[in-house]
Protein backbone atom coordinates (compact mmCIF):
# COMPACT_ATOMS: atom_id res chain seq x y z
CA UNK A 1 0.00 0.00 0.00
CA UNK A 2 1.54 3.22 -0.93
CA UNK A 3 1.22 6.65 1.47
CA UNK A 4 -1.15 7.82 -1.56
CA UNK A 5 -3.65 4.70 -1.05
CA UNK A 6 -5.37 7.21 1.24
CA UNK A 7 -6.89 8.73 -1.54
CA UNK A 8 -9.04 5.30 -1.67
CA UNK A 9 -9.07 5.09 -5.92
CA UNK A 10 -8.69 1.96 -6.16
CA UNK A 11 -12.51 1.11 -3.96
CA UNK A 12 -13.87 0.84 -7.22
CA UNK A 13 -17.25 -1.49 -7.14
CA UNK A 14 -15.22 -4.37 -9.04
CA UNK A 15 -12.60 -4.11 -6.70
CA UNK A 16 -15.20 -4.19 -3.66
CA UNK A 17 -17.39 -7.10 -5.02
CA UNK A 18 -13.73 -9.28 -5.25
CA UNK A 19 -12.65 -8.23 -1.77
CA UNK A 20 -16.43 -9.23 0.00
CA UNK A 21 -16.41 -12.43 -2.65
CA UNK A 22 -13.05 -13.13 -1.48
CA UNK A 23 -14.37 -14.44 2.38
CA UNK A 24 -17.15 -16.43 0.74
CA UNK A 25 -19.97 -13.22 0.04
CA UNK A 26 -21.61 -12.40 -3.39
CA UNK A 27 -23.04 -8.97 -3.74
CA UNK A 28 -26.20 -8.85 -5.54
CA UNK A 29 -26.73 -5.04 -5.44
CA UNK A 30 -25.57 -1.94 -6.09
CA UNK A 31 -23.14 -0.29 -3.41
CA UNK A 32 -25.11 2.46 -1.57
CA UNK A 33 -22.14 4.91 -0.01
CA UNK A 34 -23.04 5.61 3.61
CA UNK A 35 -21.63 8.82 5.57
CA UNK A 36 -18.36 8.29 6.38
CA UNK A 37 -15.33 10.27 5.49
CA UNK A 38 -12.22 8.88 7.97
CA UNK A 39 -13.17 4.97 5.90
CA UNK A 40 -15.16 4.23 3.32
CA UNK A 41 -18.58 2.50 4.39
CA UNK A 42 -20.78 1.13 2.01
CA UNK A 43 -24.33 -0.49 2.31
CA UNK A 44 -25.40 -3.60 -0.08
CA UNK A 45 -27.54 -6.92 -0.35
CA UNK A 46 -26.36 -10.37 -0.81
CA UNK A 47 -27.68 -12.93 -3.13
CA UNK A 48 -30.16 -14.06 -0.31
CA UNK A 49 -31.07 -10.40 -0.15
CA UNK A 50 -29.65 -10.40 3.27
CA UNK A 51 -28.17 -6.73 3.85
CA UNK A 52 -25.08 -5.91 4.96
CA UNK A 53 -22.81 -2.88 5.62
CA UNK A 54 -18.75 -3.20 4.47
CA UNK A 55 -15.83 -1.23 6.11
CA UNK A 56 -12.88 -0.40 4.68
CA UNK A 57 -10.77 1.72 6.82
CA UNK A 58 -8.60 4.15 6.13
CA UNK A 59 -4.71 2.65 5.10
CA UNK A 60 -1.92 4.03 7.79
CA UNK A 61 -4.89 5.19 10.66
CA UNK A 62 -5.12 2.62 12.54
CA UNK A 63 -2.93 -0.85 12.88
CA UNK A 64 -4.47 -4.11 12.65
CA UNK A 65 -3.76 -4.51 16.44
CA UNK A 66 -5.79 -1.47 17.10
CA UNK A 67 -8.94 -2.33 14.84
CA UNK A 68 -9.06 -5.93 16.77
CA UNK A 69 -8.87 -4.26 19.85
CA UNK A 70 -11.62 -1.93 18.66
CA UNK A 71 -13.63 -5.23 17.41
CA UNK A 72 -13.02 -7.54 20.95
CA UNK A 73 -14.44 -4.32 23.11
CA UNK A 74 -17.57 -4.49 20.49
CA UNK A 75 -17.95 -8.00 20.95
CA UNK A 76 -17.73 -7.93 24.48
CA UNK A 77 -20.03 -5.43 24.93
CA UNK A 78 -22.98 -7.35 22.35
CA UNK A 79 -21.85 -10.44 25.17
CA UNK A 80 -23.45 -8.02 28.09
CA UNK A 81 -26.79 -7.94 26.05
CA UNK A 82 -25.69 -4.20 25.22
CA UNK A 83 -27.00 -2.46 21.65
CA UNK A 84 -23.83 -1.99 19.33
CA UNK A 85 -23.16 -2.97 15.97
CA UNK A 86 -20.57 -5.39 15.98
CA UNK A 87 -18.49 -6.95 13.27
CA UNK A 88 -19.98 -9.98 12.08
CA UNK A 89 -17.34 -13.33 12.56
CA UNK A 90 -16.57 -14.21 9.03
CA UNK A 91 -14.38 -17.80 8.32
CA UNK A 92 -13.15 -17.27 12.13
CA UNK A 93 -12.55 -13.78 11.65
CA UNK A 94 -13.66 -10.31 12.16
CA UNK A 95 -10.97 -7.90 9.80
CA UNK A 96 -10.06 -9.41 6.45
CA UNK A 97 -7.11 -8.43 3.80
CA UNK A 98 -7.82 -7.97 0.01
CA UNK A 99 -4.73 -6.75 -1.71
CA UNK A 100 -3.48 -4.48 1.24
CA UNK A 101 -7.00 -2.86 2.17
CA UNK A 102 -8.52 -4.22 5.82
CA UNK A 103 -12.33 -4.67 5.61
CA UNK A 104 -15.15 -5.51 7.65
CA UNK A 105 -18.79 -6.54 7.48
CA UNK A 106 -21.26 -5.68 9.56
CA UNK A 107 -24.95 -6.43 9.71
CA UNK A 108 -27.30 -3.66 8.32
CA UNK A 109 -28.83 -2.04 10.95
CA UNK A 110 -32.15 0.58 11.21
CA UNK A 111 -33.51 3.22 13.13
CA UNK A 112 -34.60 6.25 13.68
CA UNK A 113 -32.62 9.30 14.20
CA UNK A 114 -31.57 10.29 17.91
CA UNK A 115 -33.87 12.61 19.59
CA UNK A 116 -31.40 14.56 22.21
CA UNK A 117 -34.46 16.53 23.39
CA UNK A 118 -36.24 13.84 24.45
CA UNK A 119 -36.47 12.88 28.10
CA UNK A 120 -37.24 8.89 27.57
CA UNK A 121 -34.69 8.78 24.69
CA UNK A 122 -31.99 10.16 27.22
CA UNK A 123 -32.78 7.85 29.83
CA UNK A 124 -32.28 4.89 27.51
CA UNK A 125 -28.77 6.38 26.89
CA UNK A 126 -27.87 6.77 30.18
CA UNK A 127 -28.37 3.19 31.41
CA UNK A 128 -26.89 2.27 28.06
CA UNK A 129 -23.79 4.50 29.23
CA UNK A 130 -23.50 3.53 31.99
CA UNK A 131 -23.40 -0.31 31.02
CA UNK A 132 -20.63 0.38 28.31
CA UNK A 133 -18.82 1.90 30.77
CA UNK A 134 -19.16 -1.08 33.35
CA UNK A 135 -17.83 -2.90 30.84
CA UNK A 136 -15.62 -0.81 29.96
CA UNK A 137 -13.96 -0.04 33.21
CA UNK A 138 -12.51 -4.44 33.47
CA UNK A 139 -9.60 -3.04 31.36
CA UNK A 140 -8.07 -0.50 29.13
CA UNK A 141 -6.82 -0.70 25.77
CA UNK A 142 -3.36 -1.86 25.21
CA UNK A 143 -2.64 -0.62 21.41
CA UNK A 144 -5.46 2.15 21.30
CA UNK A 145 -4.57 6.08 22.23
CA UNK A 146 -5.76 7.87 25.08
CA UNK A 147 -7.44 11.02 25.24
CA UNK A 148 -4.51 13.58 25.83
CA UNK A 149 -3.45 17.07 25.42
CA UNK A 150 -0.60 15.78 23.23
CA UNK A 151 -2.94 13.89 20.74
CA UNK A 152 -5.98 16.61 20.91
CA UNK A 153 -4.09 20.45 21.05
CA UNK A 154 -0.04 19.74 20.70
CA UNK A 155 0.02 17.31 17.35
CA UNK A 156 -3.50 19.15 16.19
CA UNK A 157 -1.15 22.76 16.34
CA UNK A 158 1.66 21.39 14.48
CA UNK A 159 -0.61 20.24 12.18
CA UNK A 160 -2.03 23.44 11.45
CA UNK A 161 1.17 25.24 11.58
CA UNK A 162 2.08 23.43 8.35
CA UNK A 163 -0.90 22.88 6.63
CA UNK A 164 -0.74 26.75 4.89
CA UNK A 165 -5.06 26.28 5.12
CA UNK A 166 -4.93 29.45 7.40
CA UNK A 167 -5.25 32.81 5.41
CA UNK A 168 -1.99 34.62 5.52
CA UNK A 169 -3.81 37.73 6.88
CA UNK A 170 -5.08 35.62 10.05
CA UNK A 171 -2.29 33.80 10.72
CA UNK A 172 -0.89 36.05 13.56
CA UNK A 173 -4.36 36.21 15.39
CA UNK A 174 -5.38 32.71 14.74
CA UNK A 175 -2.13 31.33 16.56
CA UNK A 176 -2.24 33.57 19.28
CA UNK A 177 -5.63 32.77 19.74
CA UNK A 178 -5.02 29.05 19.53
CA UNK A 179 -2.72 29.40 22.13
CA UNK A 180 -4.20 31.03 24.31
CA UNK A 181 -7.02 28.39 23.89
CA UNK A 182 -4.28 25.90 25.06
CA UNK A 183 -3.06 27.70 27.78
CA UNK A 184 -6.48 27.70 29.07
CA UNK A 185 -7.30 24.20 28.50
CA UNK A 186 -4.24 23.22 30.59
CA UNK A 187 -4.83 24.90 33.07
CA UNK A 188 -8.36 23.25 33.84
CA UNK A 189 -7.15 20.04 32.60
CA UNK A 190 -6.66 17.01 34.85
CA UNK A 191 -5.54 13.56 34.35
CA UNK A 192 -6.74 12.71 38.40
CA UNK A 193 -9.43 10.94 37.15
CA UNK A 194 -10.12 6.93 35.91
CA UNK A 195 -9.67 6.44 32.32
CA UNK A 196 -11.74 3.83 31.12
CA UNK A 197 -12.42 2.47 27.56
CA UNK A 198 -14.85 4.56 25.68
CA UNK A 199 -17.12 5.19 22.90
CA UNK A 200 -14.95 7.94 22.36
CA UNK A 201 -17.22 9.53 19.38
CA UNK A 202 -20.54 9.45 21.67
CA UNK A 203 -22.19 12.26 19.66
CA UNK A 204 -26.37 11.74 18.50
CA UNK A 205 -25.22 10.97 15.26
CA UNK A 206 -23.50 7.83 16.27
CA UNK A 207 -27.05 6.36 18.33
CA UNK A 208 -30.35 4.96 16.62
CA UNK A 209 -33.02 4.56 18.23
CA UNK A 210 -35.06 1.43 17.69
CA UNK A 211 -37.46 0.92 20.88
CA UNK A 212 -34.21 1.67 22.63
CA UNK A 213 -30.77 3.13 21.86
CA UNK A 214 -28.64 1.43 19.49
CA UNK A 215 -24.88 2.66 19.18
CA UNK A 216 -22.77 2.62 16.00
CA UNK A 217 -19.17 3.63 14.66
CA UNK A 218 -16.78 2.93 17.90
CA UNK A 219 -14.12 3.46 15.37
CA UNK A 220 -12.75 6.30 17.89
CA UNK A 221 -12.58 4.18 20.65
CA UNK A 222 -9.67 4.67 22.92
CA UNK A 223 -9.10 5.23 26.82
CA UNK A 224 -10.18 8.15 28.51
CA UNK A 225 -12.88 9.74 31.28
CA UNK A 226 -15.98 8.89 31.30
CA UNK A 227 -17.36 12.08 30.74
CA UNK A 228 -16.01 11.87 27.25
CA UNK A 229 -18.90 9.70 26.25
CA UNK A 230 -21.75 12.04 28.10
CA UNK A 231 -20.73 15.55 27.06
CA UNK A 232 -21.52 15.70 23.64
CA UNK A 233 -25.22 14.43 24.24
CA UNK A 234 -25.81 18.11 25.70
CA UNK A 235 -26.92 21.05 23.71
CA UNK A 236 -29.11 24.70 24.15
CA UNK A 237 -28.39 27.03 26.60
CA UNK A 238 -26.68 26.07 30.09
CA UNK A 239 -30.37 25.45 32.03
CA UNK A 240 -31.16 22.64 29.37
CA UNK A 241 -27.52 21.50 29.41
CA UNK A 242 -27.30 21.02 33.58
CA UNK A 243 -31.37 19.13 32.82
CA UNK A 244 -30.45 16.80 30.14
CA UNK A 245 -27.04 16.11 31.93
CA UNK A 246 -29.15 15.46 35.32
CA UNK A 247 -31.34 12.95 33.72
CA UNK A 248 -28.88 11.07 31.74
CA UNK A 249 -26.43 10.60 35.08
CA UNK A 250 -29.45 9.94 37.07
CA UNK A 251 -30.00 6.87 34.70
CA UNK A 252 -26.50 6.41 34.24
CA UNK A 253 -26.01 5.67 37.72
CA UNK A 254 -28.02 2.76 37.79
CA UNK A 255 -25.45 0.49 36.60
CA UNK A 256 -21.82 2.64 37.02
CA UNK A 257 -21.04 4.97 39.66
CA UNK A 258 -19.72 8.66 37.80
CA UNK A 259 -17.16 10.67 39.34
CA UNK A 260 -18.64 14.55 40.08
CA UNK A 261 -14.82 15.76 39.83
CA UNK A 262 -15.09 14.94 35.69
CA UNK A 263 -17.78 17.60 35.43
CA UNK A 264 -15.18 20.22 35.16
CA UNK A 265 -13.54 18.53 31.91
CA UNK A 266 -16.85 19.35 30.10
CA UNK A 267 -15.28 22.59 28.31
CA UNK A 268 -11.55 21.34 28.26
CA UNK A 269 -12.85 18.34 26.18
CA UNK A 270 -15.29 20.56 24.17
CA UNK A 271 -12.02 22.71 22.99
CA UNK A 272 -10.39 19.62 22.62
CA UNK A 273 -12.68 18.42 19.44
CA UNK A 274 -12.54 21.47 18.16
CA UNK A 275 -8.64 21.83 17.62
CA UNK A 276 -8.26 18.29 16.69
CA UNK A 277 -11.60 18.71 14.28
CA UNK A 278 -9.69 21.14 12.44
CA UNK A 279 -6.85 19.52 12.27
CA UNK A 280 -8.44 16.07 11.08
CA UNK A 281 -9.72 18.21 7.85
CA UNK A 282 -6.66 19.75 6.98
CA UNK A 283 -5.01 16.43 7.45
CA UNK A 284 -7.54 14.86 5.27
CA UNK A 285 -7.10 17.73 2.96
CA UNK A 286 -5.75 15.97 -0.26
CA UNK A 287 -8.09 13.23 0.36
CA UNK A 288 -10.88 14.48 -2.84
CA UNK A 289 -13.51 13.49 -0.69
CA UNK A 290 -12.81 16.26 1.90
CA UNK A 291 -12.77 19.62 -0.06
CA UNK A 292 -16.24 18.28 -1.90
CA UNK A 293 -18.02 17.95 1.79
CA UNK A 294 -16.28 20.73 3.58
CA UNK A 295 -16.17 23.37 0.73
CA UNK A 296 -16.12 26.03 3.44
CA UNK A 297 -12.97 24.70 5.48
CA UNK A 298 -10.82 26.46 2.73
CA UNK A 299 -12.87 29.75 3.04
CA UNK A 300 -11.28 33.16 4.81
CA UNK A 301 -14.86 33.39 6.68
CA UNK A 302 -14.20 30.44 8.19
CA UNK A 303 -11.13 30.42 9.85
CA UNK A 304 -12.44 34.22 10.84
CA UNK A 305 -14.84 32.08 12.47
CA UNK A 306 -12.60 30.35 14.68
CA UNK A 307 -10.98 33.00 15.81
CA UNK A 308 -13.92 34.31 17.57
CA UNK A 309 -15.14 30.36 18.47
CA UNK A 310 -11.17 30.67 20.34
CA UNK A 311 -12.53 33.39 22.09
CA UNK A 312 -15.86 32.01 22.98
CA UNK A 313 -14.05 28.81 24.20
CA UNK A 314 -11.97 30.87 26.51
CA UNK A 315 -14.45 32.04 28.02
CA UNK A 316 -16.87 29.06 28.60
CA UNK A 317 -13.14 27.54 30.40
CA UNK A 318 -13.58 30.98 32.96
CA UNK A 319 -17.05 30.49 33.41
CA UNK A 320 -18.10 28.05 36.80
CA UNK A 321 -18.30 24.31 35.30
CA UNK A 322 -21.58 22.85 35.01
CA UNK A 323 -22.75 21.32 38.46
CA UNK A 324 -25.80 19.52 39.58
CA UNK A 325 -27.69 18.38 42.51
CA UNK A 326 -25.73 17.92 45.84
CA UNK A 327 -25.89 14.25 45.04
CA UNK A 328 -23.01 14.98 42.17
Amino acid sequence: MTKNAFHFDALTPDFMWYAIESIGIRAESGFLALNSYENRVYQFSDESRQRYVVKFYRPERWSEAQILEEHGFTLELIDAEIPVAPPLHIAGKTLHHYQGYLFALFASVGGRQFEVDNIEQLEGVGRFLGRIHKIGCLRKFEHRPNIDLNEYLYQPRNILQSSEMIPVHLERSFFNDLDMLITAIEHHWSDDVTSLRLHGDCHPGNILWRDGPMFVDLDDARNGPAIQDLWMLLNGERHDKIMQLDVILEAYQEFNDFNPQELKLIEPLRGLRMVHYMSWLAKRWQDPAFPLAFPWFNDAKYWEGQVLAFKEQIAALNEAPISLTPQW
